[in-house]
């Protein structure tokens, strides 16, 4: 069995905190769960070119609120929010369909990325997307890791490629590291995305570590 652990789920309640927040009883925790799952699902593969690195759900008894968080707002909201409208409406009839948990109000909030290309699932798809546009794929490991280790509170990163590279026959991985990444460092900051590119002859598998320093108590 392999030894390895997600970066996110390692540091839970010591660095992290859940990306779902509620409490509830036994009878609806299923639903809640199921719920949540499918939603998280939807929105990343609907909003994906949008540079979204995450969305959070919280509940109380009465509204379920659902926060994006993504480096292009603007995008996401529109003019005069008709985006944000639209894509409320779009998670309701989603969730109306899938018959899933409905006695609550959706809130819908869109948070900004200040530093998008210190934040690993968005540069787990910018790396995909230069990989869609058939560039080279050293060209576009170096090119990120440089410009990831251009911020200044970046102390590390890792890009790793898993599949046909380059069109090539027999899948390979290659990696590129630049700087420390302390994975067993429970205080360690550390960011951590997959991503896929999708090629004609099949995907690309992409992680990305970004480390960000160690956290200590005030």
């Amino acid at each position: 069995m392999s030894k390895h652990v997600h970066p996110y789920s390692h540091r839970l309640g010591i660095l992290r905190d859940w990306k779902s927040r509620w409490f509830t009883s036994d009878k609806k925790y299923r639903d809640y769960l199921k719920s949540d799952v499918l939603v998280r699902e939807y929105l990343v593969k609907k909003l994906r070119g949008m540079y979204v690195s995450g969305v959070e759900i919280e509940r109380s008894e009465k509204t379920m609120h659902i926060i994006v968080k993504t480096s292009r707002p603007g995008v996401l909201i529109g003019r005069n929010g008709e985006g944000q409208v639209k894509l409320k409406t779009d998670i309701e009839n989603f969730m109306k369909k899938h018959k899933l948990f409905m006695n609550q109000e959706i809130k819908l909030s869109i948070e900004e990325i200040r530093s998008p290309e210190s934040n690993a699932a968005i540069v787990g798809f910018m790396v995909a997307e230069s990989l869609e546009k058939r560039l080279p794929f050293r060209r576009v490991m170096k090119q990120m890791v440089e410009k990831v280790m251009a911020n200044r509170d970046v102390q590390g990163v890792r890009i790793a490629l898993g599949g046909r590279l380059g069109g090539a026959d027999m899948a390979r991985y290659e990696d590129l590291k630049r700087g420390r990444i302390p994975l067993q460092t429970l205080r360690a900051d550390i960011d951590f995305a997959r991503e896929k590119a999708h090629m004609t002859y099949g995907d690309i598998g992409i992680k990305v570590w970004i480390y960000k320093g160690e956290i200590f108590n005030k």
